[in-house]
């Protein structure tokens, strides 16, 4: 978003985002709906929920990303953003399921080196804690850890440094992207599906 925001070619009007129903979370990285919110505000742009159930089947996941890109498309979206990196296979799927839409992929990050990205980011003042993780691929123990130099040079050489193979993801809570921090605290860690998640919340103010 940060990259896209500098190109005159872009108007971000809104941040788009799959919640898992039922559990009031960001589908796969388990982040609370609140801690989402606070960052579209932070953001300063509207956020659009789709809301799929739990154990959703792809049809069901298709039906309800229809009815936003329907709903987009009406308000005179042109473009969906992705941060994806360099998989192919997960270009060649976006690109398919915005097919006849009348809304098109952009990727403003395509093949930017991640080992550069990903201290690129840091510099510039990214905040974001690991969320979820894959415990085949990464440490447990770097279950909510900063997203940060020490995590980066601990991680294992077959690990991607921006975790572009699904090692871990995180959620951002401080970066050039956002007005203000977003004031999070690491909480729960907790093992489910094969997976590892850990809970970030809202800090009191």
């Amino acid at each position: 978003m940060h990259v896209a925001r500098r190109q005159n070619d872009v108007d971000i009007v809104a941040l788009l985002t799959v919640v898992t129903g039922p559990y009031e979370r960001v589908s796969m990285h388990g982040v609370r709906e609140d801690v989402l919110n606070a960052q579209a505000e932070a953001a300063g742009l509207p956020l659009v929920r789709v809301a799929i159930p739990a154990a959703c089947s792809d049809e069901a996941y298709q039906e309800a990303m229809r009815g936003a890109l329907e709903t987009a498309k009406q308000q005179g979206v042109e473009e969906m953003l992705f941060g994806d990196l360099f998989l192919e296979d997960v270009r060649a799927y976006r690109e398919k399921q915005l097919a006849g839409t009348g809304i098109a992929a952009r990727f403003p990050l395509w093949k930017r080196p991640t080992a550069e990205l990903a201290r690129e980011v840091i510099a510039a003042g990214l905040v974001a804690h690991v969320t979820c993780l894959d415990p085949k691929k990464v440490s447990p123990e770097l279950a909510g850890h900063a997203f940060d130099e020490d995590l980066l040079n601990g991680l294992p050489a077959e690990v991607d440094p921006c975790a572009e193979n699904g090692e871990f993801h995180t959620c951002v809570s401080a970066g050039p992207m956002f007005t203000r921090p977003i004031p999070v605290e690491v909480a729960e860690t907790v093992e489910r599906d094969g997976l590892v998640f850990t809970d970030l919340k809202l800090a009191a103010r």
